[in-house]
């Protein structure tokens, strides 16, 4: 049997719809037929051969997030059953097939029950951001109930979703935005700080009385990492997903603060540790149901036909909320 998929034969070329076959679920996976493709900024960069930290041999299908339906369950599985909607943090980098196709095999540890209340569309925007998010807060930083939390670029597609964690954890919210997206930020639950007017030093001061935050969320790098050291609290703790550059510790040190990293990617290019992923995607699902988490879609609408538009609105720093591909 087949199916159809974009695939990448070059990088930096054009997303050709190709017939491909269709896969069958090994042991300890099931074939999901996907219904909708979520993008990230991450699938930009392995499109165009520079994810140093993705490679994903061509040619390939790109897509790390989707969301869709159990159609045959393989060797070993009892998670799930043929007709479940599942969603999940499932491909597209690392040799792995992604979800701009009609159908992937998918290893069952990365995969959770879909919220009942949200769409295909929905759902598939929420997996990276928020293993991302969790992994920083939760496995990370370990935030406790009413402790404060600086998230850098709190409208982003993985800072919307840190802001709203870390509210329905009980924590006390601030969160970096452009002006015009500060009442986005305010209605998640969060204090906006407009960076651009504002110093470390001067809203560190008007938010905190000059003694920083407990736990600081970077997602957005460079400068920005290093105004998160500047705006921690004494033994306090720094997390950020964009850790690449070279950072002075100073401001760290000085606070005796702590730093960690995460690489969302790591259970899918080494296979360790995958069952945790679908175990924060369940709690993902929890909180959804419970109203507390819901993803921010860009308005418009790609199918496989429009893919390239989707792939034109994040490179083109036009998307307000996430990019998803409908699939079906």
């Amino acid at each position: 049997m087949s199916m159809h998929a974009l695939v990448l034969n070059r990088y930096h070329g054009p997303l050709e719809l190709t017939e491909l076959a269709r896969p069958n679920p090994a042991h300890g996976q099931v074939l999901v037929r996907i219904a909708a493709s979520g993008l990230n900024p991450l699938d930009t960069k392995i499109r165009a051969g520079s994810g140093e930290h993705a490679k994903h041999p061509l040619p390939l299908v790109l897509g790390i997030d989707m969301a869709g339906v159990v159609e045959a369950v393989g060797p070993g599985v009892d998670a799930f059953k043929v007709g479940d909607e599942v969603y999940g943090m499932t491909g597209g980098v690392g040799g792995i097939q992604g979800s701009l196709a009609q159908y992937a095999a998918v290893d069952v540890n990365l995969l959770a029950l879909k919220p009942a209340n949200l769409s295909m569309r929905e759902a598939a925007a929420l997996p990276l951001a928020f293993i991302t998010a969790y992994a920083g807060i939760v496995d990370r930083a370990r935030l406790q109930a009413g402790q404060t939390v600086l998230v850098q670029g709190g409208a982003g597609g993985v800072g919307h979703v840190a802001v709203q964690l870390a509210v329905a954890l009980g924590a006390r919210v601030f969160a970096t935005a452009s002006a015009r997206d500060h009442d986005f930020v305010a209605s998640l639950g969060a204090t906006p700080i407009d960076h651009r007017t504002q110093s470390v030093e001067q809203y560190v001061a008007a938010l905190t009385e000059g003694r920083g935050f407990d736990v600081v969320v970077d997602t957005v790098g460079g400068p920005t990492l290093d105004a998160s050291f500047a705006a921690v609290k004494h033994f306090g703790h720094v997390v950020s997903a964009l850790g690449w550059g070279t950072h002075a510790l100073a401001p760290l040190s000085f606070r005796e603060a702590t730093y960690s990293g995460v690489f969302t990617l790591y259970p899918l290019l080494s296979g360790e540790h995958r069952a945790h992923h679908g175990a924060m995607l369940r709690e993902a699902t929890r909180l959804t149901e419970a109203g507390k988490l819901q993803p921010r879609l860009d308005a418009r609408r790609f199918d496989l036909a429009s893919a390239e538009l989707a792939y034109e609105a994040i490179t083109s720093g036009t998307a307000r909320g996430k990019i998803v591909v409908e699939v079906a």
